[in-house]
């Protein structure tokens, strides 16, 4: 069977059964049954307990070998050390698929992912798909099936995906309180078989899904997560854990796969259109208004509210988005004033102060007369609106952000009506910021490189390193080798002006911090000095070290300095990194970073997104820098590990960027 249909086991079951189901309230193997038969399934449930006769007036069965029929889904709540042999009667009985709420697997140690193991390997030997184990389950209202908690029934376009249960239980409690439907709830779990990748490609082909959203630890195949991105028709949010350094260590142990660098993670998501969560709340918004509203034709908007203080928050915010907010015409201010008290502000925002408390319908009237002037509306509710659902449509951006009683209970019939409601002026326009992030950004994706796992790793000498660079158009200063005092002598009058001197160390990573570069030497005394200080420094900070000798190389042109390089990642494999550069890099840190291979878009990103751009576009008279011949040498190091995969880092720091030209001053390539 096709991977994906063979899904339809798990989200579309025609009969299921419940393996430990429970005779006590409180308990998953009640909870779960008693969900299983409140969401509606319409086929047949088959409760298994040995030693039960009947629950919530379901027959029980004593195994699962002994039910009428087969059925297509196993929800297994049984301790863990069963669960394997359980799936070996499942598989013999003919069952399709699996969810395997039970913990104490792979997240528990050595002893769970042994467990772990077997429970996949049998799964595998009978055809059968498994989410979890340690998960809360699937709950699909299209299909009335409830495996998980809490209960929800209500149906609509948000598919959430989570490996965390608590985390997805949150969003749908919040979709619940909001009375807002859910496409899917699923919880992933351990990943034993079923990952995000294969939901992210189900729900995109489900016709009742319209968004996508993820809450992401780590990810289990890397290069399938890419595809599935890349083929995405609908809008996929993510919410990616594990950020910093301790949270990566969290995310590890808690769902055992490689989190993942963090700013590799925004370059995917950014090269494949994802709409980024920096929390739960955002992941919930986003994928609120993008599943429930419709996209604004452009991005001029017009505030409405009863309160300046709010409005003014939208606008802040709306700013941020690059949302438009000019004045009304003066056509439309005419056709205002004529109904409006005279001292309500008809700029933008139109201030109806508390007037509207007593005189709702001014919030519809302005509606109206304004509609067609704006390419969107946000409609702010400051205060106790009532019939504010009667007023707005899902073209408005509604926000609702005072009221109590009145404002829940306006907010549950929009919400009914698949209107998105939001709680703050600053996540209403953050969320509808979303619809425009991507409108420049139309070229296919590259196709994902091959990640590339080796980590010995050697580095290459400077002369093999330039010729390397050179033969891809990437125009790095020649630095010939010296291993003595005398033909560093030699090499600088063969320079013929004043040169730089740098030691050659494998173990020598920041050359400056430990008196490994001497610039500007113009005599023969002073190159000679060099050479010997250069050795007598570096002997004193790293008396072990593996000297090579001193390159010598001409002495650059000053001119703003950046820096390229070059990581290979363990999961998703070579990607760019361009900043500011020179010894100030680490203290900035103002980079950015694309997957390779990319398109000159990507390229063009990455160098404008950066806080210094401006220094490189031209700043107080300054002239523009060529980051056109920036954009050739990014192509070029796309290329060359595009042809040579076992090299795992490149450092170009720092390249000086001239108004014509840039020179590639030093160079550092390693190989694994």
């Amino acid at each position: 069977m096709e991977p994906l249909k063979s899904l339809d086991a798990v989200f579309k079951p025609k009969s299921v059964a419940l393996i430990g189901a429970s005779t006590a309230p409180g308990k998953l193997g009640y909870d779960i049954l008693y969900n299983l038969i409140n969401a509606g399934f319409t086929g047949p449930i088959y409760p298994i307990n040995p030693k039960a006769d009947e629950i919530l007036g379901l027959k029980v069965y004593k195994d699962i070998a002994s039910t009428p029929a087969p059925a297509d889904l196993a929800v297994v709540v049984i301790p863990a050390r069963f669960v394997p042999g359980t799936l070996e009667q499942c598989g013999k009985a003919g069952v399709k698929a699996a969810v395997v709420v039970t913990g104490g697997f792979a997240e528990a140690g050595e002893d769970g992912e042994i467990l772990q193991k077997e429970l996949a390997d049998t799964a595998k030997k009978y055809g059968i798909r498994v989410i979890g184990p340690n998960c809360q389950g699937v709950n699909h209202p299209h299909h009335n099936l409830c495996a998980s908690w809490p209960l929800l029934t209500t149906r609509g376009g948000m598919a959430f995906i989570a490996q965390s249960g608590t985390v997805g239980a949150a969003l749908m409690d919040w979709a619940s309180e909001d009375h807002l439907g859910v496409s899917v709830f699923v919880s992933l779990g351990n990943r034993a078989d079923v990952d995000e990748s294969d939901c992210i490609r189900y729900f995109n082909e489900d016709p009742n899904t319209s968004v996508i959203a993820l809450y992401v630890e780590g990810v289990k195949r890397p290069e399938v997560f890419l595809e599935s991105l890349a083929q995405a028709k609908k809008p996929v949010v993510v919410l990616k854990a594990g950020r910093t350094a301790r949270g990566r260590v969290a995310a590890e142990s808690h769902t055992k796969s490689l989190a993942g660098s963090d700013e590799i993670y925004g370059a995917i998501f950014r090269k494949y259109r994802v709409h980024r969560a920096e929390n739960l709340e955002e992941l919930y918004d986003f994928a609120k208004i993008l599943s429930n509203m419709k996209k604004p034709p452009g991005r001029r908007i017009l505030n409405i509210s009863s309160s300046g203080g709010a409005a003014i928050l939208a606008i802040d915010e709306a700013e941020k988005w690059g949302l438009d907010a000019p004045p009304p015409t003066q056509a439309l201010k005419d056709r205002l004033r004529a109904f409006l008290p005279a001292h309500c502000g008809v700029s933008n925002p139109i201030d109806l102060t508390g007037d509207a408390i007593s005189d709702p319908s001014l919030y519809a009237r302005v509606i109206e007369t304004s509609r067609g002037e704006y390419d969107i509306m946000a409609v702010i509710f400051g205060d106790p609106i009532h019939g504010a659902s009667k007023m707005v449509t899902n073209s408005e951006l509604v926000i609702f952000c005072g009221g109590a009683d009145v404002e829940r209970e306006e907010k549950i019939l929009m919400h009914k009506k698949g209107i998105p409601v939001f709680p703050t002026p600053e996540r209403g326009v953050r969320a509808l910021g979303q619809f425009f992030l991507f409108d420049e950004k139309e070229e296919k994706p590259a196709e994902p490189a091959v990640p590339h796992s080796g980590r010995s790793l050697r580095l290459m000498p400077a002369g093999e390193a330039v010729d390397l660079l050179k033969a891809y158009g990437i125009p790095a200063v020649e630095a010939p080798l010296a291993a003595s005092a005398d033909e560093a002598v030699h090499l600088f009058h063969k320079a013929g002006g004043p040169v730089v001197l740098k030691v050659s160390s494998a173990q020598v990573s920041h050359k400056s911090d430990l008196g490994g570069v001497r610039l500007n030497l113009a005599t023969d005394e002073e190159v000679r000095k060099a050479y010997g200080d250069i050795l007598s420094s570096i002997g004193k900070h790293l008396p072990g070290a593996d000297v090579e000798g001193v390159t010598v190389s001409p002495m650059a042109t000053p001119g703003t300095e950046v820096i390229l390089g070059v990581i290979n990642d363990p999961q998703y494999g070579h990607a760019l990194m361009f900043g500011l550069g020179g010894i100030f890099t680490e203290v900035y840190r103002d980079v950015q970073f694309c997957l390779l291979p990319a398109e000159e878009k990507e390229f063009l990103r990455i160098i404008e997104s950066i806080r210094g751009y401006p220094v490189l576009a031209g700043i107080r008279g300054q002239k523009r820098k060529d980051t056109a011949a920036l954009v050739n040498a990014m192509k070029g190091l796309s290329r060359l590990v595009q042809d040579h995969r076992t090299i795992d880092q490149i450092d170009l720091n720092p390249v000086i960027v001239y108004e014509k030209g840039i020179a590639v001053v030093d160079y550092r390539i390693y190989t694994g």
